[in-house]
């Protein structure tokens, strides 16, 4: 997916964006679908962002819920211009899983998987080809030691290698993915890992940042500091220059400044969730990006009493609207009009505002580059704001999602 801006010569470029993103909302068109398919999981990862277990939760979808799903957005939209993404916990424990995917590539959908790999053996693979799989995004946090310490599974590292190979010698998967999510313990093996990927003949590198949620929220041992990002960004730009050959990306990230996300990600920022991005939990909710804490007020409906079709349709109202995360800082803030509030699974909804802002990380840079800009304190404007009413956060025990 990429964010492509209207321009209008008449226009500002701040004006441009904001106004593109307001289409967009208005438009709606679901391009991503994800199924967390299960909430169980064989690792016990440091950054997940929820409890998962070996036992199977009363409320998990069954394979008719499942692709009820299906069909019903087959049926209202082409399969053509939606993609399924299959997530958990981790979805390959399902023993339905290659069932569910054969029936969806049987529709016309393109799938794609995120898994920690340990489950992908022979079997595994020939399955991924027979239902046509399209796309998987395995996860290596670090070398052996680091990868095994951080995802808790010993003897895992090498199993997942063994996955890798068998997809590379079926010749038939066009998309096979790595994602690493670099953080304070496995940041000094960037280099390493780089030489890795190599070696294993990883083609499309996925590289995402800790974020401040889940179990990695408030951790100082995994959170990455100002010098760090920089030294992450730094690495991948001048990685891209060197090896051309290898598809190094940025993963859903947050607003660095204009030019910073242009060079990492080829376009201004944006979060997707709820205008393009979509999600069926594991119990059947209705979602925004699986990532998102699980507020009651959040979830738009559950497959058990409402189409889906329904309610991306009708719903999805707090999702679509320009100031759907903002404050009155976030308001006067002259990088509002791009930023938009930042990421919306970040964003601390309890106290209405963001976990996470470039600005406060880089306070001494982006008033540098404001001035530059002709920006003083004094000339920032607030933004007219369509909602100011607080959230209130009520309490829930749904669990949160598992971040590969």
């Amino acid at each position: 997916m990429r964010f492509q801006v209207k321009y209008d010569k008449n226009k500002s470029l701040e004006d441009s964006v904001y106004e593109t993103k307001q289409q967009l909302y208005k438009e709606h068109k679901l391009q991503a679908l994800f199924f967390e398919v299960t909430s169980r999981c064989n690792a016990r990862c440091e950054h997940c962002g929820s409890s998962c277990g070996d036992f199977v939760p009363k409320d998990e979808m069954t394979y008719d819920e499942i692709i009820s799903v299906m069909d019903d957005v087959a049926e209202h939209y082409n399969p053509k211009d939606i993609m399924f993404f299959f997530t958990g916990g981790e979805p390959l424990v399902r023993k339905d899983f290659f069932e569910l995917t054969d029936y969806a590539n049987k529709l016309g959908f393109a799938w794609g998987v995120t898994t920690n790999g340990m489950l992908i053996d022979e079997e595994a693979v020939k399955k991924m080809v027979e239902t046509n799989m399209y796309s998987v995004s395995v996860s290596i946090d670090g070398l052996k030691e680091t990868h095994e310490k951080f995802r808790k599974v010993p003897g895992s590292f090498d199993k997942i290698l063994k996955g890798i190979e068998l997809m590379h010698e079926s010749n038939a998967i066009p998309v096979v993915q790595v994602t690493t999510c670099v953080n304070k313990k496995n940041i000094h093996e960037l280099e390493e890992m780089h030489k890795l990927m190599k070696e294993i003949g990883i083609k499309n590198w996925r590289i995402i940042t800790v974020d401040p949620i889940g179990r990695a929220k408030d951790n100082d041992e995994l959170l990455l500091s100002p010098e760090q990002y920089k030294q992450v960004f730094n690495f991948m730009l001048e990685k891209r220059i060197e090896d051309p050959e290898m598809t190094i990306m940025y993963g859903c990230g947050h607003y660095w400044g204009n030019v910073l996300n242009t060079m990492l990600i080829g376009t201004f920022y944006t979060c997707f969730t709820g205008y393009w991005v979509a999600s069926i939990l594991s119990n059947g909710d209705i979602f925004g990006c699986p990532d998102i804490e699980r507020l009651p007020e959040l979830i738009e409906g559950n497959i058990r009493k409402d189409k889906f079709s329904d309610v991306w349709e009708n719903g999805f109202k707090r999702y679509r609207k320009i100031d759907r995360t903002c404050n009155e800082t976030c308001a006067a803030c002259p990088d509002w009009k791009i930023c938009t509030g930042d990421a919306f699974h970040t964003w601390d909804f309890k106290n209405n505002k963001p976990n996470f802002c470039a600005r406060e990380l880089y306070k001494e840079e982006f008033e540098q580059r404001d001035a530059l800009r002709g920006i003083t304190k004094n000339s920032k404007k607030t933004i007219k704001k369509t909602t100011t009413k607080k959230t209130t956060t009520k309490k829930t025990t749904t669990k949160k999602t598992t971040k590969k």
